[in-house]
């Protein structure tokens, strides 16, 4: 359901920079599961520093938790990986089912995310 409310130039910059992350996020998320496809982690760190360097401005306000949910998710995904790195070196199914379910975890982090900042709310 979306909230019909009137964002301030300061929500609706917010709510702006919130979409570029999503999307950037958005990207590198499926393409770590579509099997071929790799979008450069680059884009990934572009939206890690975006969302690290703006955080602050959103102190106070609904879009607060959306800062933290994205960091939060680069932070887990990231310390999964390295944590399962080991599987890939020894035995390669095991190592591809648990970045498979990483990356299908990330990737439903970002579209609940997303949602919740397209319907103008927290995301809890």
């Amino acid at each position: 359901m979306t909230t019909s409310l009137v964002l301030t130039d300061r929500e609706q910059s917010l709510k702006n920079v919130g979409h570029v992350s999503y999307a950037l996020h958005t990207i590198v998320a499926v393409s770590a599961v579509i099997p071929g496809v790799q979008a450069s982690i680059l884009l990934l760190l572009v939206a890690f520093i975006i969302d690290l360097v703006k955080k602050g401005d959103a102190a106070g306000t609904w879009q607060e938790s959306h800062f933290g949910w994205r960091i939060r998710s680069v932070v887990w995904a990231g310390v999964l990986y390295v944590l399962t790195l080991p599987l890939w070196l020894l035995f390669f199914v095991p190592g591809w089912i648990a970045w498979c379910v990483i990356s299908l975890w990330f990737l439903y982090r970002v579209v609940k995310g997303w949602m919740c900042l397209n319907d103008n709310r927290a995301v809890d």
